[in-house]
């Protein structure tokens, strides 16, 4: 693929319409009268052009990937085949886990733009989060979309000849990747250029950097994350890349896409709401939300070992523990089972630390925090998801399961122990 056809422009509100009206598959939901549409760029992420196009017929999302890192400028080069690779990846787990993700209508890989289904009333998860709104469902539609993604993209589903040309496909996202490794898991452990963090938090900082262990497991991570090739992951799973009503939940924005651990994506995810949790006290300090929110962490493990199991008992087709070699011996493949759990949830705490430390030391930080005016206040809350991230990466194997995960946030919250 040539990272920059002669042929590529950036769409603009003005441009949009003329542009995309004689394409059938957007039409059709648009109308043939483009003077009818209504353009609004909404794009907020770090990454590529969002417009909502709107008609009297219907609505849709035209996302158009920009050839460098949007959040930095020009002097951050990005090739346009990430739009290539979100492509892919939306109709895998379209596949995997039917009506989580936006429905594609067409896609130009000449033009880095994907049209899709625009969901409506949805928010993204993280203004729910801080306006400290519920949604009910959320933990098990994320818990099972976890699980039916990293099962049935994995050669425990799979057909292994497929499978091995799918990881093929993917490893190409080598620009993505790089962002992943460096921001993730290297920049936030040394004084990296693009790094940035609350003044309040340079003592703590300090002492994370001169972390030797911390350091060490941290690497450890990456070379999980750099070497596994387990599953397709959504590679960018957050609570930014949600979107939900009061009553409904839907996953977005899959152009990190590669394969990789298979915790990846419920760490990340993890990790994130783990943040929320200690963000709390700059929005409110609602301790009933706060305990919703350990609720949801829970029930999301909760969901994704229920689904996982059910799928190892009967999908499990591929190559890795078959059915056959497991013949009169139920026991055994239960213990199976029950120790790739344990490696999915040692690994999964491990991701979830490194992100909550990345979302506060390196790039981009959540909204959770920065939206914080009180820098005093905004520093305690960071200092606490510090404090639980390190102890996530050091201690990932030592910890118990999820509640008690969740007890240690509570005591952390009660003061930083770092």
């Amino acid at each position: 693929m040539a990272e920059i056809s002669s042929n590529y422009a950036p769409l603009t509100v003005e441009t949009l319409p003329a542009r995309l009206g004689r394409i059938d598959a957007i039409s059709a939901r648009l109308g043939a009268d483009i003077s009818a549409w209504q353009c609004v760029e909404v794009g907020d992420g770090n990454l590529n052009l969002v417009f909502i196009v709107s008609s009297p017929a219907g609505q849709v999302i035209i996302k158009q990937a920009l050839p460098y890192v949007r959040l930095v400028g020009d002097s951050w080069p990005l090739p346009l085949k990430r739009a290539y690779f979100e492509y892919h990846a939306l109709i895998r787990q379209a596949a995997r886990d039917p009506g989580l993700v936006p429905e594609v209508y067409y896609f130009s890989e000449e033009q880095a733009i994907i049209a899709m289904e625009f969901f409506t009333p949805h928010i993204i998860l993280r203004h729910k989060l801080m306006a400290r709104e519920r949604v009910e469902g959320l933990a098990e539609t994320l818990g099972n979309f976890l699980a039916r993604t990293v099962f049935r993209g994995s050669d425990l589903s799979m057909d292994t000849a497929k499978r091995k040309r799918d990881v093929a496909l993917f490893v190409d996202s080598v620009e993505l990747n790089d962002i992943t490794e460096t921001l993730v898991f290297s920049d936030p452990y040394f004084d990296a250029e693009r790094n940035h963090h609350t003044d309040g938090l340079g003592p703590i900082v300090a002492r994370l950097r001169a972390d030797i262990d911390l350091k060490v497991e941290a690497h450890h991570l990456k070379a999980k994350f750099a070497n596994n090739a387990e599953t397709l992951l959504h590679g960018d799973f957050h609570t930014g890349s949600v979107m939900v009503t009061e009553t409904d939940t839907k996953v977005i924005d899959p152009e990190f896409a590669l394969y990789g651990p298979m915790g990846f994506d419920i760490g990340m995810l993890l990790g994130n709401f783990w943040m929320a949790y200690f963000a709390q006290p700059g929005h409110g300090n609602d301790a009933d939300y706060q305990a919703w929110i350990l609720e949801v962490v829970a029930d999301v493990w909760a969901s994704f070992t229920a689904e996982f199991s059910h799928l190892w008992r009967t999908e499990r087709t591929g190559i890795l523990y078959e059915e056959s070699m497991y013949e009169g011996q139920p026991l055994a493949s239960e213990q199976a089972l029950s120790q790739r759990l344990s490696m999915i949830w040692e690994d999964a705490l491990g991701f979830a630390g490194v992100e909550m430390i990345r979302r506060t030391l390196s790039l981009a930080h959540i909204a959770e925090n920065d939206s914080i005016e009180d820098e005093a206040l905004r520093a305690a809350c960071e200092a606490r998801g510090l404090d639980m991230g390190r102890q996530l990466v050091v201690n990932r194997t030592r910890m118990g399961d999820i509640s008690q995960v969740n007890d240690l946030a509570q005591q952390i919250n009660k003061g930083v122990s770092l």
